[in-house]
């Protein structure tokens, strides 16, 4: 079964269908986002209809707005004009052609090409007591009927829009580059010869909810104790649109029992995951972009490209680990010791899923509620 979602507006004249609510960034191409648009003319009194996709960021709850100070900034819109229709229409893709079929002659298909420098879908996790939209970049589908184009001297009633948010995302590249490493040296005043720590990976890129193995060795030439091994993976979210915010969140943190001696090597790897079902009280964590009630996982990394304006992104995201040698106490206490920390980057993102044939059913003219979406079948069946 496809899902189909519908969005009717308030004055039943505008319903809204989109085959999906993912399109995906494929670095160098984003999906189209293609829909129809259902239109009822006999409601319009003369006035016109437009359907916009919109790429904003929110950075405050919408029951804040005072004064006509809006908490949210378009980072990108575009708008089609659908009755009666200027310009030229694209080929309808396969969905379209199905749900027109279905829709009949009130039935306008519409697709929009998002261009590749814009952000990914990322929202930052309210707190338990918060209410409202998160903050975060998001995407919105949204018809209404106005008599101008753009919105900004016209109120557009709310019983004459319908709108469904869309989420941009993306998968994780084919080809992966080598394991990061590091090496480190920490040399003690109480001591004649250091301790090297080396960290490594194989890869530099885990899927959300795998494990993770480091590698840690560790040459102990001092007479000092390694008392235990803590392993510590942080994200970092630069806030980049309204000011220069930067948020440091620490999602795992384990510590590991084993005491490395003086005068001794030490080899071990650890297999850590990062989840966000652990972190679920942090306000201000990075998810990838929700909708509504869904599941969704820790913000994937932001793969830039070359020359890319990173101030277009909103939120730029990026994972470090952290292997921290905790050491026990010296003659003088922990004044002439101090743990030792060696730093791996970690980019964290979604695995492209398998490809999959898709088949449209229709079973008549039923409408099946899923969730507050619509799943729309017909008897026919279509394969794309």
């Amino acid at each position: 079964f496809y899902r189909v979602y519908k969005k009717t507006s308030g004055n039943g004249s505008l319903c809204l269908y989109l085959g999906r609510r993912d399109f995906v960034d494929h670095v160098e191409r984003i999906d189209p986002v293609d829909g129809v648009l259902k239109i009822d003319p006999s409601a319009l009194n003369g006035r016109k209809v437009w359907v916009q996709l919109a790429c904003a960021f929110r950075y405050g709850r919408e029951d804040l707005d005072v004064i006509g100070v809006s908490f949210r900034k378009d980072i990108w819109i575009k708008r089609i004009q659908m009755y009666p229709f200027e310009g030229t229409k694209p080929p309808n893709t396969p969905m379209q052609d199905a749900l027109l079929k279905k829709v009949g002659d009130q039935g306008h298909p519409f697709t929009f090409d998002i261009p590749v420098h814009l952000p990914c879908s990322v929202s930052l996790q309210p707190a338990p007591e918060d209410a409202g939209k998160p903050c975060g970049v998001d995407y919105e589908v949204k018809a209404y009927i106005a008599n101008e184009e753009d919105e900004t001297d016209e109120k557009v009633e709310k019983k004459d829009t319908c709108r469904l948010i869309i989420r941009k995302i993306q998968y994780a590249p084919n080809e992966l580059a080598a394991g990061p490493k590091t090496d480190l040296n920490k040399q003690f005043i109480t001591a004649d010869k250091p301790i090297h720590v080396e960290a490594s990976m194989e890869k530099e890129l885990y899927y959300h909810g795998d494990p993770i193995p480091i590698k840690v060795k560790v040459n102990n030439e001092t007479s000092k104790v390694v008392k235990k091994i803590k392993i510590s993976i942080h994200q970092i979210t630069d806030v980049l649109l309204y000011s220069s915010d930067k948020y440091h969140k620490c999602i795992l943190n384990e510590e590991f029992g084993d005491q490395i001696n003086a005068n001794s090597t030490f080899e071990k790897e650890y297999r850590v995951t990062p989840l966000l079902a652990s972190n679920k009280e942090k306000r201000g964590l990075a998810l990838d972009g929700k909708l509504k009630d869904e599941d969704t996982n820790l913000a994937s990394s932001t793969i830039l490209l070359p020359n890319m304006d990173k101030q277009m992104q909103g939120l730029v995201v990026s994972y470090k680990i952290k292997v921290t040698l905790m050491m026990g106490g010296g003659l003088l206490g922990s004044l002439t010791l101090s743990d030792i920390t060696a730093e791996l980057p970690l980019v964290l993102m979604s695995p492209k899923p398998a490809g999959k044939v898709s088949v449209l059913l229709y079973l008549g003219p039923w409408l099946c509620n899923v969730y507050t979406d619509q799943l729309y079948m017909d008897s026919s069946v279509f394969v794309t």
